[in-house]
């Protein structure tokens, strides 16, 4: 492991001094914090972003987390929320006003557009999708009154890849916020703000927990964005985490690299195998050199992790069901990051509240988890059998 990510992954922010010397990071409870003077509580009051007054604000644990994700991402400063759809709400709603333009990479995660078309719409805020596979179609979708740019690179289940260091140029051009979606990746394999992006956001109870027992989202930026989400949209609307939530995401981030790599590994082996199946039209991973934009991401990420989506050669919606039923090692579930591998169907989205009707039923999305990798093989040719 790397010497200065152990530090931080470890030892950072864990001023073990002030916690009775405990090897592991106490879990500060309260809810409350008292002062003994009317000028104390009056200093504490004109801090909350840093100093512990109600846990709605500030709390010890979750300060340590704090630190962790923004030295992860390469940011002033972070800020932990009870979900990754919070976290990217509140960045939003932040950068917006009535009358405000979003532009925003097509197909996003299903609450972030949720977001855009069903909430802010009822307060006069537009936005305009994009395809964001040639960086200039958020400069031909900026109108006068674009504040935020939107990006998730890659996005939800296709894994369309946006260039983010051209992105962000566009954006600084006109004075435009630009928020990326970082949660495919982690911190260890893509650091947005290293690439122009001024926030970036993660679901997480993805690869950050990695435990799957946790629900939670970060966001980091500049100490400046920081406190303008914090001072309304984060103290107002009260998304914020437990302080044992806070605790088992550090307890996550302890084994960070060694999952993330476990992960990446096992699910290049997987999409290589995959992409020559019979049975498989198409993987959709960048980090197959098949991929239209496997440039890019060699470009900007470190490596490519391990969720990705294939389309089956099935003749109808059954055939879907029985490769998907016949998956021994996969869960049906959503959400991804954990031990266990996962399949996500989207055959399984039909109905009124479905957000991918446009796509072919064909689709599965897998997330390679940390079992050994030839049995997840083995279990996938069986499935595909039975196809």
């Amino acid at each position: 492991m790397n010497d200065d990510l152990s530090h931080l992954l470890n030892h950072l922010g864990e001023e073990r001094e002030l916690g009775y010397h405990a090897v592991v990071p106490p879990v500060v409870q309260s809810g409350n914090f008292a002062y003994t003077t009317v000028a104390a509580m009056r200093a504490i009051v004109q801090q909350e972003m840093e100093k512990p007054l109600y846990t709605r604000g500030a709390n010890p644990t979750v300060a340590i987390l704090r630190k962790k994700i923004a030295a992860l991402e390469h940011a002033e400063d972070a800020l932990i929320f009870s979900s990754g759809s919070a976290a990217i709400a509140a960045a939003v709603m932040s950068f917006v006003k009535a009358g405000d333009h979003i532009v925003c990479v097509n197909k996003p995660y299903s609450w972030t557009k949720k977001l855009l078309v069903e909430l802010l719409a009822r307060f006069n805020v537009d936005h305009t999708f994009v395809m964001g596979i040639d960086p200039e179609d958020y400069r031909r979708a900026t109108r006068p009154n674009t504040t935020l740019f939107i990006t998730e690179s890659p996005n939800s289940l296709t894994f369309e890849l946006q260039d983010l260091r051209a992105v962000g140029a566009i954006a600084r051009e006109r004075g435009i916020i630009t928020l990326c979606d970082n949660s495919f990746n982690s911190p260890l394999f893509q650091n947005p703000i290293d690439l122009g992006i001024d926030l970036v956001a993660h679901s997480a109870t993805k690869y950050l927990n990695g435990h799957s027992d946790v629900v939670a989202g970060v966001l980091a930026g500049s100490k400046a964005h920081m406190r303008q989400v914090m001072s309304k949209e984060f103290m107002t609307l009260g998304a914020v985490p437990s302080p044992h939530d806070a605790w088992l995401l550090m307890r996550g981030l302890r084994t960070l690299e060694l999952r993330m790599h476990r992960s990446a590994d096992s699910a290049a082996l997987v999409a290589n195998h995959l992409e020559a199946h019979p049975r498989i039209k198409r993987v959709y991973w960048p980090g197959l050199a098949s991929h239209p934009q496997h440039a890019l991401a060699r470009q900007q990420m470190k490596r490519v992790a391990g969720l990705m989506t294939i389309e089956l050669d099935a003749p109808d919606e059954a055939g879907v069901e029985r490769f998907c039923d016949g998956l021994q090692r996969f869960l049906i579930a959503v959400s991804w990051g954990g031990y266990e591998s996962l399949q996500w169907p989207v055959c399984a989205l039909k109905g009124p509240s479905g957000y991918y009707t446009d796509l072919p039923f064909t689709l599965v999305r897998l997330y390679i988890g940390l079992e050994d990798p030839q049995l997840l093989i083995a279990d996938l040719d069986q499935a595909l059998a039975r196809i």
